[in-house]
């Protein structure tokens, strides 16, 4: 492990803007920030081949990819380059392969010796959704069926602690825009944004802030709240602008127009982002993650203040969406940032006697695959004839 770097995994349109903000828009670039692929990526091969491009300011500035990217986190290890902090946020359906991946350089930090995991970097998850729990569960017990397997040595009772106390949580608001995709690729970092550290031990968290922050990024401790009552909070703003934003940016003549977040929150919007945030308070208040005397208008107030400093940025969900109209490759299929929210909130509700609550999403989904369907048939119609 390399004291004082930082890794980012992988270089996507919110990577890159860490990257960004973490080089100090570029002007530090000594390879102390850099990224990592994810493993099977299938676009990874060609943003190698050329250069991360990256748009700020009215210039367009040009990265060697070999330089600051490395193919999987297996070459970071062969390379001696393990970083001090890796940063984790692709698309959320994606973290359960991260979660392998890190098992495995366990494993092999594990080859012969007993103080490996004092090499493993500090993980911080940065994806959207309402995960953390169940992640953080999971890679417990894909290092435990390691152990069964003989891959590992038994991790408990010294080194689990250890390694559970370096993984922690980011809830970040950092936004960024990916324009085309592989080595035609353009990204736009977003203004410097808030991500909020929590989670794994106290020491670890201390250290990776005073890290990331000394880089010149925006990070916050949240010591005494609960990751699951932040991605609560955040749940509410995603789902806001990236949910009913979806619904809103199919109601035009041309099909699908992406709006920024100032033209899904106006004034004739505010009954149904009301009604989606209430949803996601009365289930977070049922699992405690937010408590009886929690005052859900502060709540919701909180979540809009978190808006308006990135009003001009389309959100995520409507890039995605955007992306795939334009390659001619849009699916009848959830968009991964919602899947990520919505299924855990239906969970929730369902487990909570809170059946209006599930319903409500449960209806929102649907109007959502409708739409998509419609789409998908337009774009069907208006596509060449062989």
């Amino acid at each position: 492990m390399n004291p004082g770097t930082v890794a980012i995994m992988p270089p996507g349109a919110l990577g890159v803007s860490f990257f960004y903000h973490l080089t100090g828009g570029l002007e530090r670039l000594d390879r102390s920030v850099f990224f990592i692929g994810l493993d099977e990526s299938r676009s990874i091969d060609s943003l190698l081949a050329g250069d991360l491009r990256i748009a700020s300011g009215g210039t367009l500035h040009a990265l060697p990819a070999p330089e600051f990217i490395y193919r999987s986190l297996n070459d970071v290890f062969e390379a001696g380059a393990l970083p001090e902090v890796l940063i984790v946020c692709p698309n959320p359906d994606q973290l359960l392969p991260v979660i392998s991946t890190l098992v495995a350089l366990i494993e092999r930090l594990c080859m012969g010796n007993d103080d490996a995991c004092q090499q493993l970097p500090t993980i911080i998850l940065s994806s959207n959704g309402i995960y953390f729990q169940r992640v953080r569960q999971m890679f417990i017990e894909k290092l435990e069926e390691s152990t069964l397997l003989g891959r590992l040595p038994d991790l408990w009772p010294d080194q689990m602690p250890y390694i559970i106390g370096h993984f922690l949580r980011g809830v970040t608001i950092q936004t960024g825009l990916r324009e085309g995709s592989g080595s035609n690729a353009i990204y736009r970092p977003g203004p410097r944004g808030i991500s909020l550290l929590v989670g794994g031990g106290e020491a670890v968290r201390r250290r990776s802030f005073e890290l990331l922050s000394g880089l010149g990024g925006w990070f916050e401790l949240a010591s005494n709240v609960s990751p699951t009552r932040l991605e609560f909070e955040k749940a509410i703003v995603n789902l806001t602008v990236n949910f009913l934003g979806l619904l809103y940016a199919f109601d035009f003549e041309e099909g699908f127009r992406p709006l920024t977040i100032a033209e899904i929150l106006t004034p004739e919007h505010e009954p149904a982002v009301r009604e989606l945030a209430y949803r996601v308070f009365e289930i977070g208040r049922a699992v405690k993650a937010f408590t009886q005397v929690d005052d859900f208008e502060k709540v919701l107030a909180d979540a809009l203040a978190r808006c308006r400093p990135i009003s001009s940025h389309i959100p995520s969900s409507l890039q995605t969406i955007d992306l795939q109209i334009k390659l001619d490759r849009l699916e009848v299929k959830f968009t991964p940032t919602e899947t990520w929210l919505v299924d855990p909130l239906i969970r929730y509700a369902r487990s909570s006697n809170l059946p209006e609550a599930a319903d409500y999403f449960e209806g929102l989904r649907a109007m959502l695959m409708a739409k998509l369907e419609k789409a998908v048939a337009r774009q069907a119609l208006n596509r060449p004839k062989a």
